[in-house]
């Protein structure tokens, strides 16, 4: 049986929020003392990565997702209820995920089911 060779973190996360313009510094101020610190040179993962197409996105970030999470294909599959072998065709781009498995998916992988599709 194939065993997990690490795990990496996914203790943090990015914060978006909407307010007043006023109140920016103060928000920023309080965030940094609560450890939290500007994302503002993110960059989208699709530009960083010129060379996947459009038809490969929904793949990439299932594999991707998994990988992030530290599961294997199979652990995957008993989160998610999907077998082993489409989440399988899913990452190498020879099945479509769908709205509905793309839900299952992101539940069990921690994350919207938009990146999915």
């Amino acid at each position: 049986m194939l065993e997990r060779t690490r795990k990496r973190p996914t203790d943090t996360v990015e914060l978006r929020f909407r307010g007043p313009a006023a109140k920016q510094e103060e928000a920023a101020r309080l965030l940094a003392k609560l450890g939290f610190e500007s994302a503002d040179d993110a960059i989208p993962w699709r530009e960083a990565f010129p060379e996947y197409s459009e038809e490969e996105y929904p793949a990439v970030s299932l594999r991707a997702a998994r990988r992030r999470e530290g599961l294997t294909q199979k652990e995957l599959a008993v989160l998610s209820g999907i077998p082993q072998a489409h989440i399988s065709l899913m990452e190498r781009g020879m099945m479509a995920i769908g709205v509905t498995r793309a839900k299952r998916l992101a539940k069990a992988l921690n994350t919207g089911y938009k990146v999915f599709l």
